[in-house]
């Protein structure tokens, strides 16, 4: 579950940044929800990515961009803004932090997770599409990880939705479908393998 914060999802920060219809977040961060109540309900593993965005955590050039284009910071650290919105991590649940990045894998912790957990198969949801969903399947298709992207679980800010999908299912292979169509077995074993497959995580 990538980034589902207040400041992402409902209230005036949210709105005034989103292009489309703000009742769209609302909607999506329900959707996201079901898709966390779905996984536990089925024993799958949920990881939440939160992101932080304070100017210290900030670059040069990300603050470069924000003076550039009046864009103040969000999600500071311990604020509202900064709390996850609809659907929160359980006791026990992984979360991880990007401070001032896009990709989950910048944490440094991340990726160590999926591999200790034999985790093989990312299904992302969350915002935004074609920011920091983006930037974290594209890094987990290079590192070798299946993908599967849930689309009414998302949605993007500054391209549409239907260009950024297709160029996820084209460019990293990631499977494009809906909450309700999505098959949650676990995928066959490889050829020659006695081992158990990993579910879909």
């Amino acid at each position: 579950m990538v980034d589902l914060p207040n400041d992402f999802c409902a209230g005036p920060t949210a709105a005034a940044r989103y292009p489309g219809d703000p009742a769209r977040l609302t909607v999506t961060a329900a959707r996201c929800a079901a898709a966390v109540d779905a996984a536990r309900a089925r024993g799958i593993e949920v990881l939440f990515v939160r992101f932080l965005g304070d100017p210290a955590y900030q670059g040069a050039a990300w603050r470069r961009r924000d003076a550039e284009l009046g864009k103040r910071p969000k999600c500071l650290e311990g604020s509202r803004g900064a709390d996850f919105h609809a659907v929160s991590p359980l006791p026990g649940e992984a979360v991880f932090t990007k401070r001032a990045c896009f990709d989950a894998f910048l944490d440094p912790g991340f990726e160590p997770h999926l591999r200790r957990r034999g985790i093989e198969h990312l299904v992302l949801a969350g915002l935004f599409t074609d920011v920091c969903v983006d930037s974290t399947a594209r890094t987990a298709f290079q590192r070798g990880f299946h993908l599967t992207v849930l689309r009414d679980c998302t949605t993007a800010l500054h391209l549409t939705d239907a260009d950024i999908l297709r160029f996820m299912a084209r460019v990293y292979g990631a499977r494009i479908t809906t909450l309700s169509d999505l098959a949650f077995a676990p995928p066959p074993p490889a050829a020659g393998s006695s081992a158990a497959p990993a579910g879909n995580r």
